[in-house]
């Protein structure tokens, strides 16, 4: 693992997250590196090196002392410390908002672990946080994410239209944005915290 215990946000039953450092430039390289897990994002194309390191990393960094408690996390299996991608509660509106993401490598998915971390940030955005809304965005046809969204507790709010510079496939389907608000959370049952 990178860093001290101060740097873990939570751990789930499989995943530790922690904040991330300069050192992992190469760890995001290497996911966005894979077509697949870039399919619905960029239709496959990798991030730059020089983005990563030199434009998304010190962005990601600096949110997490404007804004405690919110930013990006990297996903770390809870036993063995290896990287398997991020989470995000990423800052939106006024504060009192967050935007829910993931991104894993592909050699994890389909094992919960998307539904895993999700679940628990959703529970820290509103208990730790006190956010009102917690959303996620995805396009209509990446129904995995939008599993993910669901399982999560978030609800289908609407599907809306973007006009793309550089539209991939499935793009004229549409776009969906779910949300969960504070008003409408189901109670945490006992020792769920």
């Amino acid at each position: 693992m990178t860093g001290d215990d101060g740097d873990v946000l939570l751990e789930t039953a499989r995943l530790r997250l922690r904040r991330f450092t300069m050192a992992d430039v190469d760890h995001l390289v290497e996911l966005d590196g894979d077509p697949e897990v870039m399919r619905f994002l960029t239709n496959g194309r990798p991030t730059p090196l020089a983005t990563v390191r030199d434009e998304l990393l010190p962005r990601l960094l600096g949110w997490y002392d404007r804004h405690p408690g919110l930013g990006r996390w990297a996903a770390l299996d809870r036993a063995a410390g290896d990287f398997l991608g991020w989470f995000a509660l990423d800052p939106s509106g006024d504060g009192t908002e967050a935007e829910l993401g993931y991104r894993l490598r592909r050699s994890v998915w389909g094992r919960g672990l998307a539904t895993e971390g999700s679940r628990a940030l959703v529970r820290h955005a509103f208990d730790t946080v006190g956010v009102r809304r917690v959303w996620a965005e995805t396009m209509a046809v990446n129904n995995g994410s939008r599993r993910v969204m669901e399982k999560a507790g978030l609800r289908h709010v609407r599907t809306f239209h973007v006009d793309w510079d550089d539209p991939i496939p499935g793009t004229e389907h549409g776009e969906v944005e779910y949300e969960l608000l504070r008003s409408d959370r189901p109670p945490s049952a006992p020792g769920t915290r």
